[in-house]
């Protein structure tokens, strides 16, 4: 099962006829993936591998269940997508869409917030729960069903790292990235919540960056409230220069603020172990989990 998505959750695609939409809804649909419709205004009553197309939210939620959403959407329209979407009571969203304005990113998480709507995203690669649903872009043979939750601001090394631990026939329950923009929805501590609450997952990986405090949050979570599953934790981009952008939007070092050494400290004194290549996490966890 895994958190936020599973076998019985019904998908819409926003923005499915075009090359992104079309190639990745294929991939899901292939995955097992229930995807129910797709929305690109103007196109309705097309069909996409076998997907009634519809010309809003409204008119595909009228004709089927849905419980989640993806969007392949250009950065400019997104706001207004997000907000049909939220309106029209669809419980998650997956946003892959990156670079997002961040006035629009902060409006979009603020009426999530509003209506107890779950944001993946922006600049996500989506959300896999493995065997059962997949919601995003990541290429599904490098994950492996288990009982490994992985929470990580990559979209490579979230593949990278599964794919280390499925060699290693150490599965995954859920694996979700929370996106690499500066403004994001769901955030590690909100996916911690669920993994705890999950009897499903036994151990949590948690991949972060440079860049940011979401890591030192993080670790102030952990110290205040505790958590009671195994985190072996990664951080990148320990040899990035200062107040240089590295990548992703939200990648940039500012003094020690955002650096790797501050995040790896807080989240030592918070009793994460943290790992200092890739190929080290499935040798940590191991003993963690008996395997």
């Amino acid at each position: 099962m895994g958190i936020l998505i599973d076998e019985t959750t019904h998908v819409l695609v926003q923005g499915i006829t075009g090359f992104q939409g079309s190639l990745h809804t294929k991939s899901m649909i292939s995955y097992g993936t229930k995807i129910k419709a797709g929305v690109r205004p103007g196109k309705g009553g097309l069909q996409i591998h076998g997907i009634p197309v519809f010309n809003s939210v409204k008119e595909a939620k009228e004709q089927y269940s849905i419980d989640s959403s993806i969007l392949f959407i250009p950065a400019p329209f997104v706001k207004e997508a997000v907000f049909e979407t939220i309106d029209s009571r669809i419980k998650t969203i997956v946003i892959i869409t990156e670079d997002i304005p961040i006035k629009d990113a902060i409006l979009i998480i603020k009426k999530a917030e509003q209506n107890c709507i779950t944001i993946i995203g922006p600049n996500s690669p989506g959300i896999i729960s493995p065997g059962d649903c997949k919601l995003g872009i990541m290429p599904s043979h490098v994950f492996y069903p288990g009982n490994v939750g992985l929470v990580s601001r990559s979209g490579t090394l979230t593949y990278e790292i599964a794919a280390s631990l499925t060699r290693e026939k150490i599965g995954q329950s859920t694996c979700i990235g929370i996106g690499g923009d500066p403004i994001t929805g769901i955030s590690f501590i909100d996916c911690l919540k669920l993994f705890e609450e999950d009897p499903e997952t036994k151990a949590v990986v948690l991949i972060g960056e440079i860049g940011g405090n979401a890591e030192e949050k993080t670790a102030e979570y952990i110290l205040s409230k505790g958590f009671s599953k195994p985190i072996i934790a990664y951080i990148a981009g320990r040899t990035a220069p200062l107040n240089k952008r590295m990548g992703h939007a939200g990648a940039i070092i500012m003094g020690q603020s955002g650096s790797a050494k501050s995040k790896i400290e807080a989240l030592n004194n918070a009793g994460v172990n943290v790992a200092e290549k890739p190929s080290d996490i499935p040798k940590m966890l191991k003993p963690l989990l008996k395997v």
